[in-house]
């Protein structure tokens, strides 16, 4: 669960020991295969129309982008503790809300950087429109955040509850 405040990212142990291992992972042995894969498309001849290399290039330099972002993050990352459960919208809590106080146009998300985005819930940035209107209210408050186009959006706090992974 992260919060990225100016350029420090907050981070429970758990997602700290997962980047990590990723980290390691892509510096590691995904290296040494993806050299492998270079190496053996290079010896199948012209490299101009060789697809096989210039797909291992591509995925190569998407990889070495991750191991610089990971980086960079875990550089920053400090580790401290899933937010309370009371009841104030924080990052690392699973937050349902309801638009322009229709109680039954309700959306539940996760607070939380990109990186703890997972399939199971949508993810919302603290840095985004929504996820900055949310953050510090309480259940029962409003919150206001602006649209693309401009206009305020109001939505109700229903429930704020820490993630659980």
């Amino acid at each position: 669960m992260t919060q990225t405040s100016e350029n420090v990212t907050w981070l429970t142990q758990e997602a700290y020991n997962q980047l990590k291992a990723e980290l390691e992972h892509l510096s590691g042995p995904a290296r040494t295969e993806i050299a492998a894969k270079i190496a053996a498309a290079r010896e199948e001849g012209d490299l101009r129309e060789n697809g096989g290399y210039h797909a291992a290039k591509e995925e190569q330099g998407k990889q070495e982008l991750r191991v610089r972002q990971l980086t960079q993050l875990l550089e920053n990352a400090k580790v401290g503790e899933a937010p309370a459960a009371d009841g104030v919208v924080a990052p690392g809590m699973v937050v349902t809300i309801a638009f322009d106080g229709d109680e039954d146009d309700t959306l539940t998300f996760l607070l939380a950087s990109r990186e703890y985005a997972s399939a199971d819930i949508e993810t919302y940035s603290p840095q985004s429109p929504l996820g900055s209107g949310a953050n510090g209210k309480k259940i029962g408050e409003d919150a206001q955040y602006e649209l693309p186009n401009g206009k305020l959006a109001s939505v109700k706090i229903l429930k704020a509850v820490p993630y659980q992974g």
